[in-house]
């Protein structure tokens, strides 16, 4: 599982047409509009007819939080006012805390007249055997300084909501008991059916036309794209504010909004000398802590996965991307590949492998010329053909090729492989 961050305006989205589905009498109605540097403001207006009748807020959209204490809120203003202001501030550098990046995306949405008194905290979170929910009436931009007025109800997987009692952490709402308890099932039953991991609400308050969520944090497990592709949507996974994906990144990210499988890839270090071919995410994770635990954070190169049992093309061009950035740079020293996995369930790994020998042997006399050196542990489906398959391949390769199988731990590939860079 891959937790990735998604756009308040998706998640707001995604909210809205749930909460129609699960109770049209309890409905949250979503006037949201999301501005980018392509936005014309007569189509916005066109697509958005409310934009003209009320008053708005407006606010950037790109996974950083406090944007109110960082001057970043504009408040209870007409459309022309809140569209000079987005103007103002699209494709400008801007820093947040220690972090400078460029404004690109903006959320408006109506603005909604409240107390500080009407802005509560819910906070929803999936963890290894439960879920839990975290709730307050002490809500809004100093909910961490009332943090010991924050409750919390742990949820078996798999529970039945509509059975639970939330009693416990409903304790201060008062007369608004029954639809806040009602506003909270609605919401878990969303949060389980559009698997996310993190769905924060802080604060959500309480108008005319029902419960109006205010500010939103979300988080997903984007290996599940493919099972909530209908509530989900056209679902966009941001980088982080002030990051930048690099060419390559931005290749194997294309390849993996492309297929059913999962490829993912983080450079972090160009000039490391120990670099990863990971099937699987958990196994990517395990590989990563290892090569830190061993004392090697810093010669880390490349951080990812394949995994969901790709084609031969597409792990054919994901390892050649890695080989790619691997050779560009020499070191005298010399360098690792690890190309490492658990035992798969459902991964042809003969079928993975020939995509990853033939980028191997196009990358030959770049591996021979850079002092690769190249580790390999896999088990799964077919994966005595796989490792037959490139143990010959490493005999006539001109660098150093270890094969093992399901019998030999995991990560000891790992410290074989420092131990040849020493």
């Amino acid at each position: 599982m891959a937790q990735r961050g998604i756009r308040e305006f998706d998640a707001k989205r995604m909210l809205a047409e749930t909460l129609k589905k699960y109770d049209p009498g309890f409905a949250y109605e979503g006037r949201i509009a999301l501005v980018t540097p392509s936005t014309k403001k007569a189509e916005l207006l066109a697509a958005y007819p409310w934009l003209k009748d009320q008053k708005l807020v407006a606010k950037p959209d790109q996974l950083f939080g406090k944007r109110g204490k960082h001057g970043l809120l504009c408040i209870n203003t007409s459309f022309d006012d809140t569209w000079k202001w987005i103007n103002e501030r699209m494709n400008k550098k801007t820093k947040v805390g220690s972090t400078e990046g460029t404004l690109t995306h903006f959320l408006i949405e109506p603005f909604t007249q409240h107390s500080e008194n009407d802005e509560w905290y819910v906070a929803m979170k999936t963890e290894r055997e439960t879920d839990t929910i975290y709730f307050s009436t002490k809500g809004g931009i100093f909910v961490e300084e009332n943090w010991d007025k924050v409750k919390s109800l742990q949820i078996p997987l798999g529970a039945d909501i509509e059975k639970l009692d939330l009693s416990p952490i409903l304790q201060d709402t008062g007369d608004r008991k029954t639809e806040t308890e009602t506003f909270l099932k609605h919401l878990y039953r969303f949060f389980v059916e559009a698997h996310f991991t993190y769905l924060e609400i802080n604060p959500f308050t309480f108008a005319s036309s029902g419960i109006v969520p205010l500010d939103l944090v979300a988080k997903v497990d984007d290996t599940a794209q493919f099972i909530c592709a209908k509530i989900w949507k056209d679902i966009e996974f941001p980088v982080a504010f002030g990051a930048t994906l690099t060419k390559e990144e931005e290749y194997i990210k294309e390849l993996d909004s492309g297929t059913g499988s999962s490829l993912k890839l983080t450079v972090l270090n160009p000039k490391g000398r120990i670099w990863t071919m990971v099937a699987g995410g958990g196994a990517s994770v395990i590989y990563a802590d290892t090569i830190c635990d061993l004392g090697q954070a810093k010669e880390m190169a490349n951080y990812g996965e394949y995994s969901g049992n790709p084609t031969t093309d597409e792990t054919y061009e994901y390892a050649k991307t890695i080989l790619d950035l691997m050779t560009r740079e020499k070191d005298a020293k010399g360098k690792a590949l690890l190309i490492g996995g658990g035992i798969a369930n459902f991964t042809d790994v003969a079928k993975t492998f020939t995509g990853i020998i033939k980028a191997l042997k196009e990358y030959k006399q770049k591996l021979i010329d850079n002092k690769i050196k190249i580790y390999v542990r896999r088990g799964g489906p077919n994966y005595k053909e796989g490792l037959a398959n490139i143990k010959k391949l490493g005999d006539g390769l001109g660098v150093p090729v270890e094969v093992y199988g399901p019998e030999t731990h995991m990560t000891k590939i790992v410290s074989l492989a420092i131990r040849s860079l020493q």
